[in-house]
C-alpha cells in the first residue's frame, strides 16, 4: 500500500469535515484560516529562505526576465502557469512540489495526458534545467515555456 503524505491526509480528514457540516456558513466561518493559502509572492521568498537561495539566483535559473521576475517576487505581479513552471524549474523542485507551487499561484496542475505537460513533468523528475527543457520542447515541435 503507497503510504499517503500528511498533506493529502489532512485534506481527506478536512473534506470529511467539510462532507458532514450541517451548514457551510459555520463551517467556512470556523476553518477559514485552514483554508488561507499564503501569497504566491510569500511563498516564493520563504521558499528562498528554506533553500538558502536568493531570488537573483532562482529567476537566472528560471530563464525569466530579471524585472519580471523580481515583480513576481516582491508581488506586483501575477504570475502564468508558464512562469510557475519556470521558478520551479529556478528552484530546482521536483514534481510534488511544482504541483504545491502551481497550487499557491491558482494555475492547473501539470497533467501527463497532455504533451507538453508530460514533457515537462519528465524533465522535472529528471532534474534537468530549464535550457534542457525547451530544447526538447523545441525538438518535439512543443510551445516554449514563457512563450504565453
Amino acid at each position: 500500500m503507497v503510504e499517503k503524505n500528511k498533506n493529502e491526509i489532512r485534506t481527506s480528514v478536512f473534506l470529511r469535515k467539510l462532507l458532514n457540516a450541517p451548514e457551510i456558513e459555520n463551517f467556512i466561518e470556523s476553518n477559514s484560516q485552514e483554508m488561507e493559502h499564503p501569497s504566491f509572492d510569500a511563498y516564493i521568498t520563504n521558499m528562498c529562505k528554506k533553500t538558502g537561495k536568493v531570488p537573483e539566483q532562482v529567476i537566472k535559473n528560471s530563464a525569466i526576465e530579471r524585472t519580471y521576475g523580481h515583480q513576481l517576487f516582491n508581488g506586483t505581479r501575477k504570475p502564468s502557469r508558464d512562469k510557475v513552471i519556470q521558478l520551479a524549474f529556478g528552484f530546482n523542485l521536483d514534481l510534488e512540489e511544482t504541483q504545491k507551487l502551481l497550487q499557491i499561484a491558482q494555475k492547473n496542475p501539470l497533467y501527463p495526458k497532455i504533451k507538453r505537460d508530460a514533457a515537462i513533468i519528465y524533465y522535472i523528475n529528471k532534474h534537468k534545467d530549464i535550457f534542457e527543457m525547451q530544447y526538447i520542447l523545441q525538438s518535439l515541435k512543443l510551445t516554449l515555456l514563457g512563450g504565453d
